[in-house]
């Protein structure tokens, strides 16, 4: 959420106020969006990555402020647990070499880290979930120290008034039980955030949306937790099932889980922020002193500050994001799909697909959210989380009004979509021997069907055909991700060799 919140009691009438300020601030937002008082386009993009602090052995290490401590730097932050670290990357406009530039950005910030985080007998790891976490790990006595974390984790658990409930069936089936919400920090993420004018946000939105299981195909590295292997990309439904402040008879009601996909395609970023206000109650009601509607009467810029707080404790998959700079209001859409990993040339070849394509996506004249259904897209995306790379997807054909067709993820990629990217990244401006190298590694990953999570499986199970137990072969596998992830090669390339 990024906000300074204090742990405290909250009561009834603290709700009520919040409550109120939540609409007073969507009737800011609307005045906004109809005045037109948005910053003008600048084709901005900025880049987060959540990371894993692990032992030599490949084991979590839960000591993220001694690594922060020595790391002595802004862009790098804490997150939910202790073995977790944020990296931010500050924003770049969508031109040139900008990826080369993140890129080698990436690769100075993350050895540093790493150097650092050696001082400590630790490492720093990019992956989507560290395949040796135990549950043990996942405990709230692992939060890191921060009474943001403290007071949202008190009031998820009051809310939800029983432990959390994992179950997900995949290659194996994975039950358990947290009285907290440590189980979300097992899950680490990339955020590709866009700043989009008004007149744009809600065809990049559906855009965002309709991509999301392509993203997750090409992308998935999060095939493991608690040793069992489970769906290709874990993340999500480890994520939502961790966060669900939904007891069974609510979920059984409809009631909607704060991580959701949504159920509709948009025509405004006010549909997002409202839908929020209307379907979740605060978990976190802590009014400011601005009065944001007296703000407008006097010619201002409201922060919003309610609206954004409450906005950052609904988990969307695409979040609407609103800020303000040197006093000129913007919003962005903030893609939260990928996970970290597994190296920074990756993380660069992800986002350059994501940005390519959101932009060739959103400026055809026949977008796709008219000829995919909302429910299509969302089915889409849990079959991409469950297969990854061999996910088959549903899609529009070109030229067949209605018709759509079930297509392997990575064909589709090839055949339609990579194309579509190039053009995107040559509407960016993106020079072309950045758009063709990093596009060359998604091409390349679904040529040989290979990315994080399939590496990771095809390693362990190596492993275990080697002899080693469970446990030993996920760790083995672990320490080998680790040394090729430093080692920088894309994921594609690298050998299964070495493991043992």
């Amino acid at each position: 959420m990024g906000e300074k919140v204090t742990a405290g009691g909250i009561d009834s009438g603290d709700r009520q106020r919040y409550r109120r300020r939540l609409n007073e601030c969507l009737e800011g937002l609307a005045r906004l969006l109809a005045e037109k008082r948005f910053d003008r386009p600048k084709n901005l993009m900025g880049l987060e990555i959540e990371l894993n602090l692990a032992s030599p052995d490949g084991m979590p290490r839960m000591m993220n402020s001694e690594v922060l401590e020595r790391i002595a730097s802004r862009d790098f932050q804490t997150e939910l647990a202790q073995f977790n670290l944020e990296v931010n990357i500050l924003p770049h406009r969508l031109s040139g070499r900008v990826l080369d530039q993140l890129a080698e950005e990436l690769r100075t910030g993350l050895a540093y880290a790493d150097r650092k985080a050696r001082e400590v007998a630790a490492r720093i790891v990019m992956i989507g979930i560290l395949p040796t976490l135990t549950a043990d790990d996942l405990v709230s006595a692992n939060l890191s120290e921060a009474d943001r974390y403290t007071l949202l984790n008190d009031e998820m658990r009051a809310a939800r008034g029983e432990d959390f409930e994992l179950d997900i069936e995949g290659v194996e089936r994975l039950t358990a039980t947290s009285p907290s919400i440590a189980p979300e920090a097992a899950c680490t993420s990339v955020q590709l955030h866009l700043q989009v004018t008004p007149g744009r946000f809600a065809a990049v939105w559906n855009a965002a949306q309709a991509l999301t299981a392509v993203q997750i195909a090409v992308g998935a590295n999060s095939p493991f937790l608690f040793g069992r292997e489970l769906w290709r990309e874990t993340r999500p439904p480890v994520f939502q099932q961790s966060t669900d402040t939904r007891p069974p008879e609510l979920q059984a009601q409809g009631v909607r889980p704060r991580t959701w996909f949504g159920e509709r395609w948009i025509e405004s970023a006010h549909d997002l922020f409202e839908e929020n206000v209307r379907y979740f109650p605060p978990l976190l009601p802590m009014c400011g002193e601005e009065d944001p509607l007296a703000v407008l009467e006097k010619g201002g810029i409201p922060e919003l500050s309610e609206l954004v707080l409450h906005n950052g404790t609904v988990y969307r998959w695409n979040r609407p994001v609103y800020a303000v700079t040197e006093g000129v209001p913007h919003l962005r859409v903030e893609n939260r799909v990928l996970p970290a990993g597994p190296t920074v040339t990756d993380v660069i070849a992800n986002a350059a697909f994501y940005y390519g394509l959101v932009r060739a996506l959103a400026d055809e004249p026949r977008p796709v959210w008219t000829r995919l259904p909302f429910a299509a897209a969302a089915e889409n995306f849990e079959t991409a989380c469950r297969y990854g790379i061999d996910a088959a997807l549903q899609w529009p054909r070109p030229g067949r009004s209605g018709s759509i067709a079930q297509i392997p993820a990575a064909r589709l990629v090839l055949q339609e979509l990579l194309p579509m990217a190039a053009a995107g990244l040559d509407g960016w401006g993106v020079a072309p021997a950045d758009r063709d190298h990093y596009l060359g590694v998604i091409e390349a990953r679904c040529r040989r069907r290979v990315n994080g999570a399939s590496w990771q499986a095809a390693a362990y199970h190596r492993a275990l055909q080697s002899g080693l137990a469970r446990d030993e072969a996920l760790a083995a596998m672990t320490r080998r991700y680790s040394d090729l992830m430093h080692e920088g090669r894309p994921v594609h390339e690298w050998p299964l060799e070495g493991v043992v």
